[in-house]
């Protein structure tokens, strides 16, 4: 049998048209099979899975349609009530379809058959089927951070899982059912910062004025033969302007940038010799009005010439080994001429205030030509945007898979494989 793809037949039907103008029908007459009603296609499909009431399939096994000699398959759609979609593939002459991506436990399923006969009729069939409860296995949950709010463009997406997960096509089921979608859309891809935790972030910052949601799409999902996913609270996020603080500690100044626009120019100092400043891209943790630093909670031997007590205001955190952004009236005479904080960036009383006052928990602030180490990618803070977005990507289970491994009701539904 020799078989059209049907997209060239409406393709063509399309170009007729166009060409022969509204008051002839060249596609359009009765004979034609594409402007019949599908006609029922459960004489020609086989499906491996129970649809009888009462009987439930089993959510390990892969879900499979064929099709007989005088027809074939040319789309399937499956799809739990949640709206889950089931990613699928189907050989390149359209006698079988078979699921690739696991099933989820005490679901209900709706698949959508559509087939053509050996003349270019369409048939469809749709099937209903219900999956077993899962079997007395651990549970793996999801927790997505930061809380729900509005924050800056550098804000990075957290998923904290409750048992580690090492094996690489584990981590890959784990990753598929971990959802983030923005509005407006920008590419984004997880990274496993480890068994336990991962990151998320856009290939550049969030847009300004982005709304984010985040969801698991793991609940009941065979992670392992002992693991299944279980239930997860859902995440909202929106980002407010696009606000940037850059450093440049050998010109002692700070440079604020709200969408793209100067807004203040600010002297400040930074880390002396010894207590240099780490370079690189950070991002607000939390704002605290009053914070009391000690030098011994740095590793500063009490007594000892370096040893500081300290009342400090108006402190913008932006590394969790202490680094902030602060009012320092102590060293104003300094400020704008020289480097002379413990790693800090300190400026006037005034400054600072405007500063506490202008940035919010995911504003990004990047120190440029300090003699520091560079800020650490994950541990001490959100440093996640000083990997470049190749090496990103490496961090993902799903990195180098097609679509890289992600469906979407486009993708999910099509994808023919070789005979």
């Amino acid at each position: 049998m020799n078989y059209s793809p049907r997209t060239r037949t409406v393709v063509s039907c399309a170009v007729l048209v166009t060409a022969l103008g509204a008051g002839t029908s060249a596609c359009g007459s009765d004979g034609d099979p594409l402007s019949a009603k599908p006609y029922d296609a459960a004489g020609l499909i086989s499906f491996n899975a129970p649809t009888d009431v009462g009987k439930r399939a089993d959510p390990d096994k892969p879900l499979e349609v064929t099709v007989k000699d005088e027809g074939r398959i040319t789309d399937v759609t499956a799809q739990d009530s949640t709206g889950r979609y089931v990613a699928g593939e189907l050989t390149a002459d359209g006698s079988r379809w078979h699921s690739i991506s696991p099933l989820a436990a005490s679901a209900h399923y709706t698949v959508t058959v559509s087939t053509e006969d050996d003349d270019g009729a369409p048939g469809r069939k749709v099937l209903a089927f219900d999956t077993t409860k899962p079997a007395d296995q651990k549970r793996l949950g999801v927790t997505f951070g930061p809380d729900a709010g509005e924050y800056g463009v550098g804000q990075i997406i957290t998923a904290q899982l409750s048992q580690a997960v090492d094996d690489k096509a584990q981590r890959a089921v784990v990753e598929r059912g971990l959802r983030v979608d923005s509005v407006p859309a920008v590419p984004g891809s997880w990274y496993w910062v480890s068994g336990k935790e991962l990151h998320y972030r856009p290939k550049e910052y969030w847009p300004a004025h982005t709304t984010i949601q985040v969801h698991s799409n793991l609940d009941g999902v065979k992670i392992s033969d002992r693991l299944r996913g279980d239930k997860s609270k859902a995440l909202k996020l929106t980002t407010g302007d696009r606000i940037e603080a850059v450093t440049d500690a050998a010109a002692h100044e700070m440079t604020v940038y709200k969408d793209g626009a100067v807004i203040n120019t600010i002297p400040v100092t930074t880390g002396k010799p010894g207590f240099e400043t780490r370079n690189g891209v950070k991002v607000v943790l939390e704002k605290q009005y009053f914070v009391r630093m000690r030098g011994i909670t740095v590793g500063i031997a009490e007594g000892s010439r370096d040893s500081y007590d300290l009342p400090v205001y108006y402190a913008t955190r932006v590394t969790w080994s202490g680094e902030y952004v602060h009012a320092a009236p102590w060293s104003v005479g300094s400020q704008g001429y020289a480097n002379v904080s413990h790693g800090c960036t300190g400026m006037s009383t005034g400054n600072a205030r405007w500063f506490f006052e202008t940035v919010h928990e995911g504003d990004v602030v990047k120190v440029v030509n300090s003699n520091g180490q560079s800020m650490e990618p994950f541990g001490n803070g959100f440093g996640d945007w000083n990997v470049d977005w190749k090496k990103w990507r490496t961090g993902s289970a799903l990195n180098g898979l097609p679509n890289g491994g992600q469906t979407s009701p486009d993708t999910v539904r099509l994808q023919p494989a070789a005979v």
